[in-house]
């Protein structure tokens, strides 16, 4: 029996002759006609604002707390359930992480623990989109105009998705958005840099671009370019782009086909889940989601071993997520955490992700749903 992978990559029609037609150009590096016709198209789901290509997520969270100037002895507010990079870009800039619990519903940020561990050190607050279903933004973003603060987006999971109808990714001052091989558009390794508030622009440019103001020379407004900041090399090649472009002009298609494996996943798997005891996604009516994965909630760290075993067995790859921060060696060096967090914890222990990407055969649907079927205690 073949194994269904957790994940494939989509690759649209077109694909082959977009990265020929890019790789005969003889623009090879960042900042071509590639990245220029992505950029256009990614705005366009971020309600105009402009975007920078990064050649990760990474990058651009790097990228977003340098240019808010966070330095040594500031902190920054993030939750313990994220990747390392969200955390790891404040610790480069010399800064702490301040790791607070999620939401028990959602897995996003909990607006009341922001609030108790805000203190005079307090710079930022990174928001994560977890699953492409926001927090509390309004509300975060509230809380941080009363205390002086900046907010950030880290949108990886939530390109295309709304909450009270406002795309996520422009919330915040600064967004952040990955093109990892396993999110809905991706270019295998790539990300963005969303810049809603537009004071940041013209250091962001330069800041990607080495420190230099080249970005000005090639639109005629400085007549030669030289080193005017500190910086980074933040360009992501152009016939990356040019997948990154195929994948935005499939954008529709892609979400379509992602739903229908979501829906089915949630309509079929209802009252098996209950009778295991374990929860399914919740989706606030306020958010319209970007069906980038599906994830149950176990009982126990003990079920959702099983039950992953279970799937293995039954020639389903299907996985856990991310460990606490707070409680890792990093974080008990680089930062604090503000309380037990059990929220992450039972997060980390008990939530399973299953098979979904663009292009699923009913097929391989229809195994993933027997194979959950078949677990019993």
């Amino acid at each position: 029996m073949d194994l269904i992978p957790f994940n494939l990559p989509y690759i649209p029609t077109g694909t082959h002759e977009a990265m020929m037609t890019s790789l005969s150009s003889g623009k090879l590096s960042g900042d071509g006609p590639e990245t220029a016709a992505a950029s256009s198209l990614l705005s366009k789901l971020f309600s105009d604002s402009p975007v920078l290509l990064t050649p990760s997520c990474t990058h651009a969270l790097e990228l977003a707390i340098r240019l808010i100037g966070v330095g040594p002895g500031d902190e920054v507010i993030v939750p313990s359930y994220t990747f390392t990079s969200t955390a790891n870009a404040v610790v480069l800039a010399g800064a702490a992480p301040v790791f607070v619990d999620i939401e028990p519903e959602t897995l996003n940020i909990d607006v009341d623990e922001i609030r108790t561990a805000i203190t005079s050190n307090t710079k930022a607050v990174f928001c994560i989109n977890y699953a492409g279903v926001s927090p509390q933004l309004a509300e975060i973003r509230a809380l941080c105009e009363d205390y002086g603060l900046v907010l950030l987006e880290d949108n990886a999971h939530g390109l295309g998705a709304k909450s009270h109808g406002q795309p996520l990714g422009t919330f915040a001052a600064l967004a952040t958005q990955s093109f990892h091989e396993t999110k809905n558009i991706q270019c295998g390794e790539g990300g963005c840099l969303v810049v809603n508030d537009l004071k940041y622009w013209e250091m962001a440019e330069v800041w990607r671009e080495k420190g230099t103001n080249r970005s000005q020379f090639f639109r005629g407004q400085v007549a030669k370019y030289t080193w005017v900041s500190e910086g980074s090399s933040l360009l992501l090649a152009d016939p990356l782009a040019a997948l990154l472009k195929i994948q935005l002009q499939n954008f529709d298609l892609i979400q379509k086909l992602r739903k229908n494996v979501w829906q089915r996943y949630d309509t079929e798997l209802s009252d098996h889940a209950a009778s295991i005891g374990a929860t399914q996604m919740n989706i606030p009516s306020q958010c319209d989601q970007p069906f980038h994965m599906y994830y149950l909630m176990m009982k126990s760290l003990e079920s959702r071993t099983n039950f992953i075993s279970h799937l293995k067995e039954m020639g389903v790859n299907a996985t856990f997520h991310y460990q606490p921060l707070h409680s890792s060696e990093a974080g008990h060096k680089y930062g604090r955490s503000q309380g037990d967090l059990p929220n992450t914890q039972r997060a980390a222990d008990c939530l399973v992700r299953l098979p979904l990407w663009a292009g699923m055969s009913e097929l391989q649907v229809d195994r993933v749903i027997d194979a959950v079927r078949g677990f019993s205690y």
